[in-house]
This record gives structure tokens, sequence and C-alpha cells, in this order.
């Protein structure tokens, strides 16, 4: 069966008591992993409370003991990476080994103006990604100490200290859809791949080129975990979804087309079993409201059974 997750946005209203709330409630209720975003801000004002990527995790490590977590993906364009990689393998022995490394280029433009940061175009955007995943990927896989040099990193006989206690871990993942740059590299270096917001069809075919790719570069398909974070949209009943929908100007039909995950309990079971019949073995349902908890129950009271 297709595995159930929750995935908050960490900027859009995301602070220290939701927070603990919301990560508590995903591992009672039974959901298999807590995903959140790793942005500043939202894409328009008004501003609103946005709690720190790494600090969250690290909390989350110690006061949670089955759920799988990780950033959904945190952007190498205001991350270093050999922070990120110092940081992702201390959290993940905090945690027992439960984190996945989630990584991406970055594409926000507002909160890289706001802070200073170079989103660049988005050639060289890839370009400096490229080069930041392989430099993660060496410094936690690689016994030895690294050298590297590049237009964006450098490394000078570089090791990280204690190394995991697992050669493998933490696995990386690699969000994104892109068939000439992002699919490639996911095939050579990540144990996961990330689809966000997209149709089942349009899964499916991004996921026939991920398997070709790794075949090519002499992986098997199996060795890569398939994931998907998408909108949901979740009613108890025909008109609490009805008002959801209408709240956010769209109709069934348009969220349709846009593959976003909608409905009762019944009709999002529906869905996400055409995901897993497209190659999804992992969903992200995009949870929104924050402080509705009583909905996070009745969602994984209708899904997970």
């Amino acid at each position: 069966m297709i595995e159930v997750a929750i995935f908050v946005e960490g900027q859009n209203g995301l602070n220290w008591e939701n927070w603990r709330r919301i990560a508590r409630a995903t591992e009672d209720l039974g959901f298999v992993g807590l995903y959140r975003s790793d942005h500043f801000t939202n894409m328009q004002p008004p501003d609103i409370d946005s709690l720190e990527l790494w600090v969250s995790l690290a909390w989350l490590a110690d006061h949670t003991s089955r759920i799988e977590f990780g950033p959904l993906v945190t952007p190498l364009s205001f991350r270093n990476p050999v922070f990120t990689a110092r940081t992702a393998k201390d959290v993940d022995e905090l945690s027992n080994g439960r984190l996945t490394l989630g990584l991406g280029a970055g594409w926000q433009e507002r909160e890289h103006e706001m802070f200073g940061f170079e989103l660049l175009e988005p050639e060289p955007r890839f370009d400096r990604f490229e080069e930041g995943v392989e430099v993660v990927y060496r410094l936690l896989r690689e016994p030895q100490p690294v050298s590297f040099t590049g237009q964006y990193s450098r490394l000078q006989e570089a090791s990280l200290l204690p190394r995991p206690a697992d050669a493998g871990r933490p696995p990386i993942m690699i969000g994104g859809r892109g068939w000439n740059r992002t699919l490639p590299l996911t095939a050579q270096f990540a144990d996961e791949w990330n689809c966000g917001f997209r149709s089942a069809e349009v899964f499916a075919r991004l996921n026939a080129r991920l398997n070709t790719l790794l075949e090519q570069a002499g992986r098997q398909p199996t060795e890569v975990r398939r994931s998907l974070a998408n909108t949901t949209i979740f009613g108890r009943d025909e008109r609490e979804l009805r008002r959801k929908i209408e709240a956010r100007g769209l109709t069934p039909d348009r969220l349709a087309q846009l593959g976003v995950i909608h409905g009762t309990g019944p009709q999002i079971v529906d869905q996400l079993g055409h995901y897993q019949a497209a190659g999804v073995q992992r969903v992200m349902l995009q949870w929104l409201e924050l402080d509705d908890l009583d909905g996070l129950a009745a969602l994984a009271e209708a899904v997970l059974a």
C-alpha cells in the first residue's frame, strides 16, 4: 500500500506551539512521516510566522520516536552544502536514523531578494545545485577525506566527523521535475525522488524517464524511492469539502485539472490509488490548516485505514 505522510509549509504560520502539536498528532495518528518546506516567507505578503527548518527538525528528532521526517526540500541557493551535510548527519543520528535529506535548487524570488541571497538565473542556479548535491553526497558517503574544486564549492581533504554509523545515512532526496537535469541528477546521486504538485499521469511519465536513467547509470529502479508532495483539500463530508474549495476560489473540475488531491475520505483514497498505480510509494499530503488537529485526525481515520 502507498505510505501516507503529512507535509506542512514552514513559512505559512508555523511556530513552536503548532509545530509541537502537529508533530505529536502526526505520530499518534499513525502517519508514516512529517515533512516541511524550508522558506523564509511566502511568495506574497503579508508575512506571518516562519519557523527555522533545522532547529525545528532537531527538536522533532528528539521529541518523537517513530515518524520519519525531513525538509521538502532545503534549497542550496541559501543553504551552504557543507553545513547542510553536517547538520543533516547529526540530526539523523539524534533521531536514530529517521531523517531524509531533501535537497532542491531554490526557486522563490521574494525571499532571496529580502534576505540578500543570490537566486541566479535557471542555468547557473542548477549548475550550483549540481555542485552542491555532489558535495553533500561525497561528504556523507565517501569514507576518505574529500577534495573538490568547482565554481561554487571548494574542499581540501575535508571530513565530517563522526562519520554516520550507517554508511548509507541519511538518505538523499532530490525534489523536482526537470526532464534534462533534475532527473539525471537524481539517477546519479539520490536515494529518493520527490515530485511535487502534479497529476498521476504526469508522475507516471516522469517516473518512466527516471527508470530509464537509472538503468543507464547502472542502478536498479528499486534503489530510488518515489514520493509525491501535493496540495490536499479534505472534507469530512461534501458540505465541508465544497466550503473549502469555494474559499480558494476554485471548482472541483479545476482542481482535477491541476492534479490537486481533494475530496472526502473515500474520494482521496481513490485518488491515492491512481498515484500508487503510477509508481508513487509515499505521498506527502500538504496540510495548510495548522490549527485544525480535529481535521487532521479525521483525515487519518478516513485515509490510513
